[in-house]
Formats: C-alpha cells, sequence, structure tokens
C-alpha cells in the first residue's frame, strides 16, 4: 500500500472513531441519574427493551440514531430524538419497532420526535412490515406544541397512518410500558393488539390533575386509567403484563403467530462475502473530498465476490452503471465516478460530475432495472451536472431531467448511500431523500450541501461584504478573511453529515463496513410489498 493509502486510513479510523464516540454519547439517553430514576421503577430503559424484544444474535439496524443531535439545546436536549427506532427481527419476523425513551423528558414529544416516529411508520407502510410501539411517553412536549401539534405532518398523522395501515393490512402492536396520555392515548387502541403493563403502565385522555381540574372528580391515576381499569372493566387494552419482560414476551408470542406475507419476488442466491477486503475501503477512500478515486474499487468491496458486471462501460464514463449481487440479492448499481475519465472523442471529464452522456446511460439502466424487477442501489459522491456552453448547448438540462423521470419513476426499491459529496441537483439525480429512497445513509466521510464548500464561501462573502459596505463599514483584507473564516465554519458545519442525520434527511451516519447489512435488511424489508405500479417514465424529451 502507498503513502497516500494509509494517510487515507488514518483519516478514515479516526471519523469512525468520532462515529463511535457520538453514538455512545446518543445511547444515554437523558442521562445517569434519569435512568437510575427509571430503573428503580422497575421499568428496562428503551433500548434495553429492545435487546430483550430482537432475536438474540440477529441482525438489526437503527433508524435515526442521531435525531435531535445538537437541537433544542434552550430546552435541555432531545437525543436521538427521545425515541429509539430498529428494524430486527422478532420469533423469525422481520418488523420495526418504535420505543419511546422516557429518560428524554418522560417521553415527551419534540418536533423532532413526531418527524422521527413518521418516519418509522412510512417505512412500515413503504414495505408492508409489521410495526410494534414500546409507549411510554408524557405526550406532546407543551412548550414547543405549535411545531409538533396542528399541522399535516405533525402528531395527528400518526393515527391517521395507524388507521391506513390497519385498511392495509400492516400488523400493529402496542405495549403500553408506562404513560400513555392524551391523544398519545390513541396509538395502542388504532393498533391491531395492545399489552399493557401493571402498576406502570396507564392510558387516559386525561390524568387525575386535568380531570379534578375540568370537572372535579377526585379519582387516582391508577384507577383512571390503569392496566386492570382497561383489561377488566373499559376493554380497552386486550393484555395485561406483569412486568416489562411479560409484556415482551407476549409480543414475541403474538409475532410468531403472523402468517408468511406475499413477496415481491426479488432474486436472492447463496451469500458471498467480497474477495477484495472490505476494510480497505478506509484505505481508497480519500481524506479530502475533492480528491479523486476509482468508485469500482469501492464497489468491488461491497459486492459479493467481488463481481461487478458493468452496464455501457465505455459511455458516460463519470456514472457507473451496472449489476452485481449484495449479501445475496440481486441489485443494479448506479455510482458517480471520481475520477478524470476521458469520453469517445479524448475529452477529459471531471470525476463526481453528471454529463450528458452519464445521465443518458443512467436514464436507460434504471428503466432496465425498473424491467427486471432489480432493486437499484445508488452510491453518492457528485457535485453537480456540468455547467458551461458546451453542456448547455449539447442538451445536460434535458438529458438531467431524463435522469430525474427516471429515479422519480421507478417502481423497485432504491436505496442510496452518501460516501461524498452530495451536493446541488446532483444530489436529486441520485436518489436524494426527495427522491423516497427506502433507506438513506451517509458515511462519515459525506457532505450534503447546494454546492461545494469553498464556492459557497466565496458567494456568500460577497453578498456579506456588501451588504457590510452597504452598511458604511470599511472592509480591509484583515476583515474580509474573517468574514470568509466565519462563513466557512457556519457552512462547514451545515454540511456535515450529523447536520443532516438531525433532521432526518438521512436515515443515519454509518460505518462503511456496514453498508452491506443496512441494503441486505432493506431489500428484504421491501420484499414484503409487491410492485403494484407499472414503470412509466411519462413525457421526457428526447
Amino acid at each position: 500500500m502507498d503513502i497516500n493509502f494509509n494517510k487515507n486510513e488514518d483519516h478514515n479510523k479516526l471519523l469512525l472513531s468520532d462515529l463511535k464516540k457520538r453514538f455512545l454519547k446518543v445511547k444515554l439517553g437523558g442521562g445517569k441519574i434519569k435512568t437510575e430514576k427509571h430503573k428503580s421503577k422497575g421499568k428496562l430503559t428503551a433500548r434495553e427493551r429492545l435487546d430483550y424484544l430482537f432475536d438474540s444474535k440477529s441482525k438489526s439496524i437503527e433508524i435515526a440514531a442521531f435525531a435531535g443531535d445538537e437541537m433544542y439545546k434552550g430546552h435541555g436536549g432531545c437525543p436521538s430524538g427521545g425515541v429509539v427506532v430498529k428494524i430486527g427481527y422478532v420469533s423469525g419476523k422481520q418488523c420495526i419497532v418504535v420505543a419511546n425513551d422516557a429518560t428524554v423528558k418522560a417521553g415527551a414529544w419534540f418536533p423532532i420526535t413526531g418527524k422521527k416516529n413518521l418516519r418509522a411508520q412510512e417505512i412500515a407502510i413503504e414495505n408492508k412490515l409489521p410495526i410494534i410501539y414500546l409507549v411510554d411517553s408524557a405526550g406532546v412536549y407543551l412548550p414547543m406544541q405549535d411545531e409538533i401539534f396542528p399541522d399535516k405532518e405533525h402528531f395527528g398523522r400518526i393515527f391517521r397512518n395507524n388507521a391506513i395501515m390497519s385498511s392495509m393490512g400492516i400488523t400493529q402492536i402496542s405495549a403500553v410500558m408506562g404513560s400513555c396520555v392524551a391523544g398519545g392515548a390513541y396509538l395502542p387502541i388504532m393498533s391491531d393488539e395492545a399489552i399493557i403493563v401493571d402498576k406502570t403502565g396507564s392510558v387516559f385522555l386525561a390524568g387525575s390533575y386535568l380531570v379534578k381540574a375540568a370537572i372535579g372528580e377526585n379519582i387516582d391515576n391508577e384507577t383512571l386509567g390503569g392496566a386492570t381499569t382497561h383489561t377488566e372493566i373499559s376493554g380497552v387494552i386486550d393484555y395485561k403484563a406483569t412486568d416489562d419482560k411479560n409484556a415482551l414476551d407476549k409480543i414475541r408470542k403474538l409475532m410468531d403467530k403472523i402468517g408468511e406475507a406475499d413477496k415481491a419476488g426479488f432474486d436472492r442466491k447463496e451469500i458471498a462475502a467480497p474477495k477484495q477486503d472490505p476494510k480497505e475501503i478506509l484505505g481508497i477512500l480519500p481524506a479530502t473530498r475533492t480528491d479523486q478515486y476509482d468508485m469500482i474499487e469501492i464497489i468491488k468491496r461491497l459486492v459479493d465476490n467481488s463481481e461487478f458486471e458493468q452496464y455501457k462501460e465505455k459511455y458516460g464514463k463519470t456514472i457507473i452503471t451496472g449489476y452485481a449481487r449484495i449479501d445475496g440479492w440481486a441489485v443494479g448499481i448506479v455510482a458517480n465516478q471520481r475520477k478524470v475519465v476521458k469520453n469517445a472523442k479524448k475529452e477529459m471529464q471531471f470525476g463526481g460530475v453528471i454529463y450528458s452522456d452519464s445521465a443518458d446511460k443512467a436514464t436507460r439502466f434504471i428503466a432496465n432495472c425498473n424491467q427486471k424487477k432489480i432493486p437499484l442501489v445508488f452510491l453518492q459522491d457528485v457535485t453537480g451536472f456540468m455547467v458551461g456552453s458546451k453542456s448547455e448547448h449539447g442538451g445536460i438540462i434535458k438529458d438531467g431531467a431524463k435522469m430525474v423521470n427516471a429515479v422519480s419513476n421507478s417502481v423497485v426499491p432504491k436505496f442510496t448511500i452518501i460516501i461524498g459529496n452530495s451536493y446541488g441537483a446532483g444530489n436529486y439525480a441520485m436518489c436524494g431523500k426527495a427522491y423516497d429512497p427506502r433507506l438513506i445513509v451517509a458515511w462519515p466521510s459525506a457532505r450534503l450541501a447546494v454546492m461545494g464548500g469553498s464556492q459557497a464561501a466565496k458567494v456568500l462573502l460577497q453578498i456579506e461584504t456588501a451588504s457590510l459596505k452597504k452598511q458604511g463599514e470599511k472592509i480591509t483584507p484583515k476583515r474580509e478573511q474573517e468574514i470568509l473564516k466565519s462563513i466557512e465554519t457556519r457552512y462547514d458545519n451545515q454540511t456535515s453529515p450529523y447536520y443532516a442525520a438531525a433532521r432526518i434527511w438521512t436515515d443515519g451516519v454509518i460505518n462503511p463496513l456496514d453498508t452491506r447489512t443496512w441494503i441486505s435488511i432493506g431489500i428484504e424489508a421491501a420484499n414484503h410489498a409487491p410492485i403494484q405500479k407499472q414503470f412509466n417514465l411519462g413525457i421526457i424529451q428526447v
């Protein structure tokens, strides 16, 4: 290995170390004191509940672990959005589980909590995946109620989705393991079956204090809406559990009886590990986002047997397309080539840039995968579409539009991995979040923005200095550098993969070595949902 490989490896290992530290911090939830208080009630933490519920030694992936990261500092923060969401296996059945973390503001719903819950339900609906709710929440976080209560994508959408999933035949099971109050009380009752833990679980539209204030009735919470009340008097809840583990055992027994779902029929053969060592990805991926590398070398370390059959290999070289298998599943890969290449006319083309010929190739390949019912994997390291008179006269907008059209209308499941840059319209064409990938994750090396940092900083510098000059401030070279430094720092923070993950623009920041697991679990989930629509590009300019 050369010295650049070693430098890259050192840099990327530091990024992974940072990822690990950030995740360990998130796992603490509301902190040690809140956790001890929670457990003193005989309750398991949200993560302990998930660990107990999932089949031992089975693989799982965590959705939006960094939701809320560095957000809501004025309100004490909301680590992981106050809820833990994982796709895993219960009694051998793949499902998605949503577990409130009551150590974070008693499990209250912040705006990002609502967004994360809706993302979990979206995954369940798209993939017809059983969903389990482990409820332990004080309801809407009142100081921010205007940002979580009234709008279309707010709290009420949860219950609308409960109803939609029920009509679709998607299994929903709830376990009330703590508070379940006000509007939140509808969630377990709109599930197919509900369990409540004796003495710690409670369900009511209004607690005892509010009842006293509203109608003058004196009653305690347990009598008002505890386990005995709802399993023996109201009939609202189906099963009473003695403690958390007993409730989770009951869920496992219910999941064990679920029949097999219809399959989409995606092709899977025997699993084979890559022949090229996946750990070498850390040495191949450059430490600097502007440096070149060969994306083929990354692909060989992600796919089974390192076998990749390229489609139109010599044409449109700044996008790589081809067929492979990942964890046994057949996939079509669309990836940005990050090294400078030459086209048929011997003209130089920049790596990471989408040209007319590469957009044309990608469009045709996406159509082929839809025709053959092959899931698509997008590997993003893109700076955007080529600009300039030659490209404009050559119809780059038209060819880019065709690619965006194909991505938008694709009916096979799509999975997006942001490896490096994800800038501007390149993000869209390569299946960014707005284009409904079933899962979208970033490596720690990723950057998401409307344009690259240096270009953006220079544009913003011009705007800011012009504004200051109008206000009468004299801009010296030293002052200009101070402004530029401030802009670069701010912009760099906003393009971080953690900034995106905090806002659930992606489903997480992952170790590159976990990429195969994410894609495999994602395709298995998608295989629960037979394709109902035909692929149709609609009207396009040829």
